[in-house]
């Protein structure tokens, strides 16, 4: 399968779910999606086209909380960030943690910090927030304000 095959398979099988694709370079592209499609997009790349799942990362941006979801197909060298926009009032999503392993840790890790709700993950425990960390602050959303006090965060969180 060569690059131009993955892409067009992409199109093709989830043209309803496709908002955007973005062919930044040859090693790299950006899919974004339609949120209630992560599961079977995420699924599709990583079982069927023999990705790798690299990482996630999250973003509170002005008008959204975004994730990316970022596997490579080591054999064409590709890069696939799936990009999926939530709002920000409500940023619920289906979880792809129950079904990619590797994915769980830092779904966990948006949750606390973005305050991302990941509907089905099997363990939404915290990872990286104090036990007396309040609900409802989370550090890296724009509209962060320090809680305590008494803290001293010259180095972080």
């Amino acid at each position: 399968m060569t690059r131009e095959d993955v892409l067009q398979e992409l199109r093709e099988r989830f043209r309803d779910e496709i908002v955007d694709i973005f062919d930044k370079s040859p090693q790299r592209v950006y899919v974004e999606i339609k949120p209630e499609a992560i599961v079977p997009v995420g699924t599709h790349i990583f079982r069927d086209l023999g990705a790798r799942f690299n990482i996630a990362s999250g973003v509170d941006t002005r008008t959204h909380i975004e994730i990316l979801y970022h596997f490579i197909v080591e054999d064409l060298n590709l890069l696939i960030s799936v990009r999926v926009k939530l709002p920000r009032e409500n940023p619920v999503i289906q979880s792809l943690g129950a079904r990619i392993p590797a994915v769980d840790w830092i779904e966990r890790e948006m949750a606390e910090m973005l305050g991302i709700t990941f509907e089905g993950h099997p363990d939404m425990r915290r990872l990286l927030l104090s036990a007396d960390w309040p609900e409802g602050v989370y550090p890296l959303r724009r509209d962060y304000k320090e809680w305590d006090a008494a803290a001293i965060r010259d180095r972080g969180v």
